[in-house]
This record gives structure tokens, C-alpha cells and sequence, in this order.
């Protein structure tokens, strides 16, 4: 109803049907940003690697002693949280940390409904 008085995003959506195989090939790297109790009630997108929104900036951040081993700048990236905005708010992190390809996935609905398996 109130669209407009959302901000729009710089952020490129990825369709999860895409993402569900590129996860399963290996030429993607899912991230779920959403806290630990959440994982706990809903469980995580099969493959995803489970990095809080506000641990973002540090394991991201190729200078950062936190930085997770796990990822790669050069290869693509995508994210999903609850609603969509905290996955939007850490691609745009990402991005300004050097990460080339970074896509937002928007929910962990949005992976279910397409068939994307969940581990919990």
C-alpha cells in the first residue's frame, strides 16, 4: 500500500529457483544474516552459511581479523533473512567490502517455496 515510501534497493535479486541450483553446483555461496534463534525455530536454507547481519561488516571485511575463510570475493554471493531487509542491508555491505557479485534472495520462505531444501 505505502511502496513508495520505501527505499528502493541498488541490490539485485537473484530468483530462488536459480539460486537452489547454483547453491547445489557449488558457483554459489548462500548466506542466511538472521540470528541464532531464529535458525533454531525455522532452521537454515541446505548449504547456507549462517552469518548474523551484525557480524557482516567484520567477516566480510577482507582486512578484518574476523574475516571468514569461508567466502570469496570473486565468487557470487546471495542472501536471505526473514523479510528481505537485513539480506538487502548486508549485500550492500558486502559490496562496499569488494565482493564482485552479490545478490539479495530475499526470504527463507522465498528458497522453500521453490524447493529448496532447509536443514535444522
Amino acid at each position: 500500500m505505502f511502496a513508495f515510501l520505501k527505499p528502493k534497493s541498488a541490490t539485485r535479486r537473484i530468483n530462488p529457483s536459480e539460486a537452489i541450483a547454483k547453491v547445489a553446483n557449488g558457483t554459489l555461496t548462500l548466506i542466511d544474516v538472521r540470528e541464532a534463534d531464529e535458525l533454531r525455530q525455522t532452521g537454515k536454507a541446505k548449504g547456507a552459511l549462517h552469518i548474523p547481519l551484525s557480524q557482516i561488516a567484520a567477516q566480510t571485511d577482507p582486512d578484518s581479523g574476523h574475516f571468514n575463510r569461508k567466502l570469496s570475493q570473486d565468487k557470487p554471493v546471495a542472501l536471505y533473512c526473514a523479510s528481505g531487509l537485513r539480506s538487502d542491508r548486508a549485500a550492500s555491505t558486502m559490496s562496499a567490502n569488494g565482493f564482485a557479485e552479490v545478490y539479495n534472495l530475499g526470504t527463507l520462505q522465498d528458497w522453500k517455496i521453490s524447493g529448496g531444501p532447509v536443514v535444522r
